[in-house]
């Protein structure tokens, strides 16, 4: 059985800063990990955090580029490493849409399975962490030079 996090939040700067903010790696080290992240299609890499046993993560994420739409959208895999004892292989979406001043992201990170002892407990953390995510991606944004 598939379960998911979601999330909708309104952010008060423009669709540029937000995909700035989403799309740097810098940038993107501030708000999520330390990574090696490129928008390419087809980019693998990884994000080095800190490793929890619980949730069969041993501090590094692989991740790859499915897909992006400049300022609208951006789809990554998250998987688990190939020496963790999770099998996680999932997808993370951000999805932006302008909304007055401002925008409106939307996180939709799909594929863990409940069953699965280690996905349940990381689909549990990430739901935790996730939640933070807008509010640090926006204190990034706000930073940023008005494009």
């Amino acid at each position: 059985m598939s379960d998911g996090i979601y999330l909708d939040e309104f952010l008060p700067h423009s669709p540029a800063k937000v995909w700035r903010a989403l799309t740097d790696s810098g940038l993107m080290a501030r708000w999520l990990m330390p990574n090696d992240f490129k928008l390419e299609v087809g980019h693998r890499f990884t994000f080095q955090g800190v490793p929890m046993p619980a949730a069969g993560f041993g501090g590094t994420g692989h991740c790859e580029v499915l897909a992006f739409e400049p300022e609208k959208m951006l789809r990554l895999a998250w998987r688990a490493a190939p020496d963790d004892p999770s099998t996680l292989d999932s997808t993370l979406t951000f999805t932006l849409e302008p909304e007055g001043t401002g925008t409106r992201l939307f996180l939709a990170h799909d594929g863990f399975d409940s069953g699965d002892v280690y996905q349940a407990a990381a689909r549990r953390i990430m739901g935790g962490g996730w939640a933070g995510i807008p509010g640090r991606i926006s204190e990034v944004a706000a930073e940023l030079p008005v494009q």
